[in-house]
This record gives C-alpha cells, structure tokens and sequence, in this order.
C-alpha cells in the first residue's frame, strides 16, 4: 500500500512539473548500437549497457527487496547471479517488459530443497500507465516484487539496444 501511495504521489508531481521531468529525460536520451551484455548492481541501483566489453549506458532503477539473493517466489528479492534475457512482452502492463531467464538450476534446486517455489516472472519493465508520469521520481522507493524498473522511455532505449540471448548479471 505505502508504495502505491509513494508512486500516486511521485505521479502527481510529475503532472504537476511535467517540463521538468521532460527536460530531465530528455537530456538523458542517448542512442548507440545493440548491447552484448547487461549488468545490474543492486546497492548502487543500478544497470549498465555493455557493448564489446565497454560500458555504453548506465541507468538507475527501482529493484525489489535489493537486499540478499531472491530465495522464494514471494520475498521481494531482485535475485542474483548471470541469466540471459529470454524473451520480452510489448504488451506488459509495465509498459514494455524483458523476462529474465531466472531460476536457474541453482535457485530452483535450493528452494525445492526448503519446500518452497522459487517464483519467475523477473523482468526488466518500464512503469504501468497509471504511474508513467511520476518517471525517474520512481525510483524513490524499491517497489518492485522482484524485478528491475526504469522509465518508459529508458526501457524503450534498452528493449532496442538488449536482444534476445543477452547475459544479463545481477550482482549484490
């Protein structure tokens, strides 16, 4: 509840200030050829764009629980290790979304082995139409239920640049 009344809030500043929130993504936009690899650093809330070993875009984003590796479907963890991006979803109620091939062998046989569904359904998404207008404000808070969030028009940027097949590691 408190995260849908902080995005309600983050939206209606940025319909209130909306030159604001253009200008500052605006000045953002960058265009480049296709990534080879993707990184995301959970305690600097972050993720950055690799092409040919050299980094070519860093964006912030929101996570879930950005603390420890995702242990149970449920836990609001961001998991943690190298997957690859599997298959995207344009009609995502997140805008635009990029499924991670998460669990993998290792997550699936430790949370068999507590009993527990590993959960899925990680992605890499942009913001569901009600809260597009809060933007980059978003990020104030880790809302996800596990996965990576961006703006609209930063998923948009990387659902260009990010194929199918990308390695994808998140790291603590």
């Amino acid at each position: 509840m408190f995260v849908h009344i902080a995005l309600a809030f983050a939206a209606v500043h940025a319909a209130a200030n909306p030159d604001s929130v253009a200008r500052a993504t605006a000045s953002k936009r960058l265009t480049f050829a296709a990534a080879d690899s993707v990184v995301v650093e959970k305690k600097k809330h972050q993720l950055t764009l690799f092409a040919a070993g050299a980094p070519v875009r860093t964006y912030s984003v929101a996570l879930g629980n950005p603390v420890g590796d995702k242990q149970r479907q449920g836990d609001r963890r961001t998991p943690e290790g190298v997957y690859r991006i599997d298959s995207r979803n344009p009609q995502s109620k997140y805008h635009l979304s990029l499924h991670i091939s998460y669990p993998d062998a290792a997550h699936a046989a430790r949370a068999k082995a507590k009993g527990v569904t590993p959960g899925g359904d990680i992605m890499i998404h942009g913001l569901a139409p009600e809260f597009a207008a809060a933007g980059p404000l978003h990020r104030t808070h880790d809302w996800t239920e596990g996965c990576i969030a961006l703006t609209n028009d930063e998923i948009e940027e990387i659902w260009s640049a990010v194929r199918d097949g990308t390695p994808i590691h998140i790291m603590p």
